[in-house]
């Protein structure tokens, strides 16, 4: 029988790569720092820091826009907010 099913694809990051996180916990501007076949390292723009975490992101859409986005806060200061 033929249904509706929505397909997600894990997003291939590039090492460099400026990215913009929309939602969630470790939403904000990052740039790539490293990779493994399991794991992504994102470095905030702000503070310098690292975060190495299991692969999460899946791809939504590319676009121009400033980055980082000047809101204020620094990304970093979030992760801390809403990582245990």
């Amino acid at each position: 029988m033929q249904t509706s099913v929505t397909v997600f694809t894990p997003y291939p990051f590039t090492v460099g790569e400026k990215i913009h996180i929309s939602h969630g916990p470790r939403h904000g501007d990052w740039t790539v720092a490293g990779l493994d076949d399991k794991k992504v390292t994102l470095r905030c723009p702000v503070s310098g820091k690292e975060f190495c975490w299991d692969r999460f992101c899946y791809r939504v859409e590319t676009k121009n826009q400033e980055w980082p986005e000047d809101k204020g806060t620094d990304t970093i200061q979030q992760v801390k907010r809403t990582t245990p």
